[in-house]
């Protein structure tokens, strides 16, 4: 049987992925949870200030604090300080979304971001922590410095064929390995309509003793970030990556990555 904890864990998790709110009956039936014990745990969760409910009886939300966790964590172990000036400089540099994903284990988790585009259509996504591997930029710039068979199996267990995508996105493990060797061959990733419909991004892995610790990408419209454009991004994103590379040593947040 769960412990309180894990289902502590689970139902934080949960109400992570599924903005904004949820009510009891739907938490307690997505986890599998008895709905009495399910409201014990959320009962706990309020009283720490994890989740709160605007009307007794009505759906659950998590609070700001965990986002304060978050970004407690994440100045602990350096990335504001370390990473931030190199992502605005390249922010300024292309006038796009820069963003900074780590590795965690058999995920890639969003850390930082810049935004270079200060004015008319622009690219800001609001979607969570971990990133979707097929789909994103950072996902293959990631996936590519593995073999095939290694690659497959974490997209297969976080998913292929997810709905809700852009048309650009592989849908297939065919389609999928197709992208993994364009991006290992041009040493970078690109996605055009992917993640969804009329955006487009470029990535690159961040290497770190034979590893990869993580990605870095500059993201945009696609009427404005074609192919050709972000061919052109591709060399000083990489230099943006090395730079990266040799301030991670600073951070524990990249030297404990795996892979």
């Amino acid at each position: 049987m769960p412990s309180v904890r894990d289902r502590a864990l689970s139902i934080l998790d949960l109400l992570a992925h599924h903005p904004p709110e949820l009510p009891l009956a739907e938490i307690a039936d997505r986890l599998d949870i008895p709905r009495a014990a399910a409201h014990r745990v959320l009962a706990d969760l309020k009283e720490t200030g994890y989740v709160r409910q605007d009307r007794d009886g009505g759906p659950y939300r998590l609070t700001a604090k965990i986002v304060t966790l978050a970004f407690a964590y994440l100045v602990g172990n350096g990335i504001p300080d370390v990473a931030q000036p190199v992502l605005d400089r390249l922010a300024e540099a292309t006038g796009e979304l820069v963003r900074l994903a780590v590795v965690d284990g058999d995920q890639l988790t969003w850390v930082a971001k810049a935004q270079g585009k200060q004015h008319g259509l622009r690219v800001d996504p609001d979607d969570g922590a971990e990133v979707y591997l097929v789909a994103t930029a950072n996902g293959q710039a990631w996936l590519s410095c593995m073999d095939d068979d290694a690659a497959l199996a974490i997209a297969v267990r976080q998913g292929i064929r997810r709905e809700g995508y852009g048309p650009g996105a592989p849908r297939s493990m065919a389609e999928l390995l197709h992208a993994l060797q364009r991006a290992r061959c041009n040493g970078f990733a690109m996605v055009v309509d992917a993640y969804e419909a009329g955006t487009s991004a470029v990535a690159v892995p961040i290497l770190r003793k034979g590893g990869v610790v993580g990605t870095v990408s500059v993201a945009g419209p696609t009427i404005r970030l074609t192919e050709a454009r972000m061919e052109g991004i591709a060399p000083i994103l990489q230099e943006a990556a090395a730079e990266l590379s040799l301030l991670a040593a600073g951070s524990p947040l990249f030297t404990t990555a795996k892979r």
